[in-house]
């Protein structure tokens, strides 16, 4: 691959992006909020990019208009992101068809009738975690336990901002680790990696951290009183395929594989159970697919405006600051999670921040000699931290709209995402 010059103002339409949807987010969420709109979602993060891109086109006059389009189209026709658009389409329609056969509350009410009352905050964690893993999403997570860990903290005497913090942190821990989940997608197949090669390399950084965060909970459910856990109606049926999708993806499965299976058993299990009809299998299908067109069209931006900003030297200049400030392959990997972070706390959005950061991060991978797998890791596990933390992003300001608490009073509470940060430093210093 050729080596571009490293130019600062190829990274221009980065800054403008920036400028448009962060400047934008941070004045109608704090300085001029609008009411019953959330601040950082005014700004469509697909007009943002969509001006970062003619910003890009205008750039470097040496190349025509017709050479920019084709270094777009290389960009967007790389292998790893057509697959990773196929598999949106697929992931979008799993989780569609799931919901509606009824499979996310029988999952999340048969895992809340076997935990005893003592142990109601721990078995929160523990359940966000599996139903995460299981649904690949921690906004979908975070919708159906909240409601259930408000009614947890009253009947219990517990803080509603932990129990609320305790949802997330196991949200964000399953959306971090799941094999259908977007960020692993990105994560993945940004980097040509397995996803089963990047979930062994996430669990060795993740399990500590919920270990450590099972325990704080534990002692803390210790300190209060028993809740009375009230009957929960489940259909085994229905939560039986995210069991056996979850398990099958862990052996390594193809995803498609993974996805094709899913769809087909929550159709028979929907079918099966009367919760599904033809029009609404189909329909809510359709539904979920439609859900993903917005990250796809992202990606497709960002993979455009990726190539440019490489081809006028872009990537070379943040490749030579990291250079400036980080040496060896620890001070790479490190480069790459601050890189990772940065970029969602910039868009509020880990996905986003994982396709942004990803062909930087491929760079400074080849660079420094890194394994893809722990780049992988790295890009989900610190886009998760970040968006698990911000005040600002969808899952907090979900979490807290549905408790009617404010998104800041939950921060000090989430052990999870600390914890997770610490784990990813000591796995970078510890890296051999």
């Amino acid at each position: 691959m050729e080596t571009k010059k490293p130019k600062g103002r190829a990274l221009l339409p980065i800054v403008i992006f920036l400028i448009l949807y962060l400047g934008s987010g941070i004045y109608f969420e704090y300085i001029h909020p609008l009411e019953g709109q959330m601040g950082f979602y005014i700004m469509s993060v697909v007009v943002a990019f969509s001006i970062a891109l003619i910003v890009a086109m205008m750039q470097n006059r040496a190349l025509t208009f017709d050479e920019k389009i084709h270094i777009c189209a290389q960009g967007i026709g790389d292998d790893n992101i057509t697959i990773m658009l196929f598999i949106f389409l697929m992931a979008g329609a799993f989780s569609g068809i799931a919901k509606e056969a009824g499979g996310a509350v029988s999952i999340a009410n048969l895992l809340l009738s076997i935990i005893p009352g003592g142990f109601a905050i721990p078995g929160l964690f523990l359940i966000a975690c599996l139903i995460s893993m299981a649904m690949g999403t921690s906004v979908g997570t975070i919708t159906v336990l909240v409601p259930i860990a408000a009614q947890v903290a009253a009947n219990g005497g517990f803080s509603l901002a932990v129990c609320v913090a305790t949802v997330v942190g196991g949200a964000m821990f399953g959306d971090n680790l799941s094999f259908i989940s977007d960020t692993t997608i990105a994560a993945t197949n940004t980097q040509g990696v397995q996803m089963k090669d990047k979930f062994r390399t996430n669990f060795k950084i993740a399990l500590p951290a919920a270990v450590l965060t099972l325990i704080i909970l534990i002692v803390y459910a210790l300190r209060g009183n028993a809740v009375p856990m009230e009957s929960y109606d489940y259909n085994i049926i229905q939560a039986l395929p995210y069991f056996i999708v979850l398990a099958i993806a862990v052996i390594g499965i193809n995803v498609f594989v993974v996805l094709g299976a899913g769809i087909l058993l929550f159709l028979l299990a929907g079918t099966a159970t009367g919760s599904l009809t033809y029009v609404s299998a189909f329909t809510s299908m359709g539904n979920g697919t439609s859900g993903m067109f917005e990250t796809m069209i992202v990606t497709i931006l960002v993979a455009s405006i990726g190539s440019l900003i490489r081809e006028n030297g872009g990537f070379a200049a943040i490749l030579d600051i990291i250079k400036k400030h980080f040496s060896g392959r620890k001070g790479g990997m490190a480069g790459i999670g601050l890189l990772t972070i940065l970029m969602d706390i910039a868009t509020a959005n880990n996905t986003v921040a994982i396709v942004m950061a990803a062909p930087i991060a491929k760079t400074i991978t080849e660079e420094y000699g890194i394994d893809p797998k722990k780049t992988a890791s790295l890009l989900d596990t610190c886009s998760c931290i970040a968006q698990g933390i911000i005040p600002y992003g969808a899952q907090l300001l979900i979490a807290a709209s549905l408790a009617g608490i404010s998104s800041m009073a939950i921060i000090p509470f989430l052990f999870y995402p600390f914890l997770l940060a610490v784990c990813v430093v000591v796995s970078i210093v510890m890296e051999k």
